[in-house]
């Protein structure tokens, strides 16, 4: 087992991504990360080693912010501009290569849209399209399939085509 500190330093990144991906807020995934860091510690006795480390400790921030969620009982929009701070794969104006520009409004309203999905759509979408986890990771993560992974996340996607007029895009 790694020490505490390389564990930290090795998946803090990715827990945290993991966490702005469900939170909208990169202030509260911050905090949230040091929450699932210090639950990890507690319960470092119960990790068997049978998936990844990284897989453990996205399981305990997912259940972290859950119990979040039920103190604070409010949710979380996200803005263009806070997607962007927190380093998602959201294409710029800039980066697109001769391809009809992308208006801002657009951006906002798809934004809006996957935020609006419910659980465990959203959850799964986001971990797909923004942390690339494999639907092996996903379902590990969630304690199903890899198969439940992959149908969850074409219903998702299916779920948000249905929302977003493709005039639009």
């Amino acid at each position: 087992m790694e020490s505490l500190s390389e564990m930290y330093q090795s998946y803090a990144d990715e827990v945290k991504r993991f966490l702005i991906c469900l939170t909208s807020d990169v202030d509260l995934a911050e905090e949230l990360t040091q929450e699932t860091f210090y639950q990890a510690v507690k319960s470092i006795h119960r990790y068997n080693g049978e998936c990844k480390l990284s897989v453990w400790l996205c399981q305990i921030a997912k259940h972290t912010y859950y119990n979040y969620v039920k103190k604070e009982k409010h949710s979380h929009n996200a803005s263009v501009e806070n997607m962007m701070q927190m380093g998602l794969d959201i294409p710029s104006l800039h980066d697109l290569p001769d391809v009809e520009v992308i208006k801002r409004s657009t951006l906002v309203s798809i934004h809006k849209e996957i935020h609006r999905l419910q659980e465990p759509y959203r959850e799964i979408f986001l971990l797909r399209a923004s942390l690339h986890l494999s639907f092996k990771e996903i379902g590990e993560v969630f304690g199903k399939s890899e198969n439940w992974a992959r149908v969850t996340y074409y219903r998702a996607k299916v779920k948000l085509s249905e929302r977003i007029d493709p005039r639009e895009l």
